[in-house]
């Protein structure tokens, strides 16, 4: 990789039904200070409206709560499902995000992922995808152009809707994608990133290089222009100094994970076999989900989704999955940050080379260095001989 990968994480969140949700939302954000503090360079925040676990309902209001809590990382919607809203106001709250954090707002959009969502506002899962494409539409209308829009389906009227407030930056706009085209397609369509969540699955993974090719296709005949740089894939890590002690950190949280999306989400890409934490980890590791143990796996599952990307991407984001407790998971997102940023993003090479070179010249120079603290031994003995 010659260019500069990005890191961030990509969150739901995940929790444990049943538990206090006023101290897990507070938990996340401090979660994503820390992720500042290490130098993250970007987080996308979820919204779900039903099942227990992903407890975020507004992604903008975690981005506006945590603007005011970090200063350099991104804060994206990771994804706001357009199909649940009027596409003037998602895009009207966007942008006035853009102000109130100087340019560090993102835009993912999705059509939802929890049929359990749509059906209490009597969405079917058939319609969303169709929505989020004249949503979308409507959007890019109303953020790109500065004519009034009209437009009009089963869900949605707008006449001479036009944004209140000009953006405050060209900040980016990205669809997401798991194993069906419908996100590379609209990405291509109007020039926007791509953010492959479960990358890692069978199923992302195999669509990957797909992924790009349909991107490339689409924007080609919409006379758009596409970027690996905005290319966003999604995996799954916890790390530890050792293999074994990451082990040990995941069983605090894998099964409840696990049971998550084996029996209650309606979400089958992300369903996984396993029926204990032992077996869950193992799967994990031996499919190339994710990787649970050191910096060197988590190294090897980017290399891996590199190659397998036909070409490159420009950023890598965990997801946040709560499979440790809070001191373990802080301390793994340091341990990437110190152990396998350098190798992605062009300081790895540099000081390992500089210590390289240095071992080689250490010899002569010792020597050199030996002889000069010698002479400069004599020279005092012999001051000190002429003075008496």
């Amino acid at each position: 990789m010659n260019n500069r990968l990005r890191f961030g994480i990509f969150l739901a969140p995940f929790h444990k039904p049943g538990i206090n949700p006023t101290l897990a939302l507070e938990q996340d954000l401090e979660l994503v200070e820390w992720l500042d503090r290490c130098d993250y360079d970007e987080v996308w925040f979820g919204e779900h409206h039903s099942a227990g676990s992903e407890i975020s309902a507004s992604p903008e209001l975690m981005i506006a709560t945590a603007a005011c809590r970090t200063k350099h990382i991104k804060l994206g919607t990771g994804v706001v499902s357009v199909s649940y809203h009027n596409p003037l106001w998602v895009a009207e709250r966007i942008v006035q995000l853009d102000h109130l954090t100087r340019g560090r707002v993102m835009m993912g959009v999705g059509p939802g992922s929890l049929p359990t969502d749509a059906a209490m506002i009597g969405l079917s899962q058939k319609d969303t995808r169709g929505l989020l494409d004249d949503g979308l539409d409507v959007m890019m209308k109303l953020i790109k152009g500065t004519e009034p829009v009209n437009f009009k389906n089963d869900r949605w009227e707008l006449t001479d809707a036009r944004l209140h407030l000009r953006p405050y930056s060209n900040f980016d706009i990205a669809c997401a994608a798991v194993a069906s085209p419908t996100g590379p397609k609209l990405a291509g369509k109007h020039g926007a990133g791509l953010i492959s969540i479960g990358a890692t699955t069978a199923a992302g993974f195999d669509a990957l290089a797909l992924h790009w090719d349909v991107i490339e296709a689409e924007a080609a005949h919409h006379n758009q222009v596409v970027d690996r740089a905005k290319w966003r894939l999604v995996g799954l890590c916890h790390i530890a100094e050792t293999a074994e002690q990451a082990r040990r950190d995941v069983e605090y949280g894998i099964e409840h994970w696990f049971n998550y999306f084996q029996e209650i989400a309606a979400f089958p890409q992300m369903a996984m076999p396993g029926q204990n934490a032992k077996e869950m980890i193992d799967f994990i590791n031996d499919s190339g989900f994710g990787a649970i143990g050191t910096p060197e796996m988590c190294r090897a599952q980017i290399e891996r989704l590199h190659k397998q990307s036909n070409g490159g991407f420009g950023a890598y984001l965990t997801l946040a999955h709560n499979w440790a407790n809070f001191d373990a998971t802080k301390r793994s997102y340091e341990l990437i940050a110190r152990e396998v940023f350098p190798h992605f993003q062009g300081q790895h090479h540099s000081t390992m080379d500089a210590a390289v070179r240095a071992q080689k010249m250490r010899p002569e120079l010792a020597e050199i260095h030996a002889k000069a603290v010698e002479s400069a031994q004599e020279r005092y003995a012999a001051e000190k001989e002429a003075r008496a």
